[in-house]
């Protein structure tokens, strides 16, 4: 049961947010979203999740349009930013209307949550600070039994220990259940050890979509003087560059089948390197 975006686009007036973005997600796979702040990647959830709608495309699940099919939309879930539960509700209220919003709740589960991350449910919802609202939101996401779970910046206001808890659990959440869960996060080091495959945004558009393991097999600084860097990745994907003097390093995409010249190093980088170098200075749509 594929969720597939096809060729959505969307327009704010004349600005154009997402153009012709196609894109598959796979059952039973946890999925990174990358972008910069303004790439489109919360305006591309919240299409999916049918809170927005595109200017044009169209999102299907297991081949059935989401927006005609009240069925399918309950297969998904998006935890964002935004407080959809008045902020008068308590906690374990928000829980308890998610168990019959979905048809189940994994009680079990989120008693386990609330113990490790100390969430007071008795709380009412506005009472939580900003981490101790994410956490709410984050439990209550692990916990509905959807096959389609959206995490957009899942772990704003979490401290560091919070965070990390929050990486185990998640796995813990994948293993008692396998299902699709897909992370939009800027703390991109912390979980790459989580994702399986990366969606790269930028400016609207998919600039990458591939496995992690292919990204970090693939994925080389080449340093050392400019000439002669220049002309060992002149054939060579390049997606950045920097410059110190009359020394270069170049980030590149691809297999390496010459061979490497003394004067010249190289290196492997991280995916959130990549990531960097792959989206700054790019212009927009």
């Amino acid at each position: 049961m594929s969720l597939v975006v096809e060729q959505i686009s969307k327009k704010y007036q004349d600005k154009a947010v997402l153009a012709d973005v196609t894109v598959s997600f796979e059952p039973q796979k946890i999925y990174g979203l990358l972008g910069r702040n303004g790439a489109g990647k919360s305006t591309l959830l919240n299409i999916i999740n049918n809170r927005s709608f595109a200017s044009a495309g169209q999102v299907l699940l297991d081949g059935k349009p989401l927006t005609e099919n009240e069925k399918e939309l309950n297969q998904i879930y998006l935890m964002s930013e935004d407080n959809l539960f008045p902020g008068s509700m308590k906690v374990k209220d928000i829980f308890k209307i998610s168990a019959g919003l979905y048809g189940t709740f994994d009680w079990e589960f989120s008693t386990e949550l609330v113990a490790a991350f100390e969430l007071d449910t008795n709380l009412k919802f506005r009472k939580l600070s900003t981490g101790y609202r994410s956490i709410a939101k984050l439990i209550t996401a692990l916990c509905v039994p959807c096959d389609y779970i959206f995490l957009d910046e899942p772990v704003l206001g979490l401290d560091a220990n919070y965070r990390d808890l929050f990486y185990g659990y998640l796995v813990e959440a994948y293993e008692k259940r396998p299902r699709t869960f897909i992370v939009s996060t800027h703390l991109i080091e912390e979980i790459t050890n989580l994702f399986e495959e990366v969606i790269i945004i930028d400016h609207g558009k998919i600039v990458l979509t591939d496995t992690v393991e292919n990204i970090l097999r693939e994925s080389n600084m080449i340093s050392g003087p400019r000439e002669q860097v220049e002309s060992f990745a002149e054939h060579l994907n390049v997606v950045g560059k920097e410059e110190l003097g009359g020394l270069v390093n170049v980030y590149v995409s691809g297999e390496l089948h010459q061979a490497i010249p003394e004067n010249i190093t190289v290196a492997p980088v991280n995916l959130q390197t990549y990531f960097i170098q792959l989206t700054k200075g790019k212009k927009g749509i």
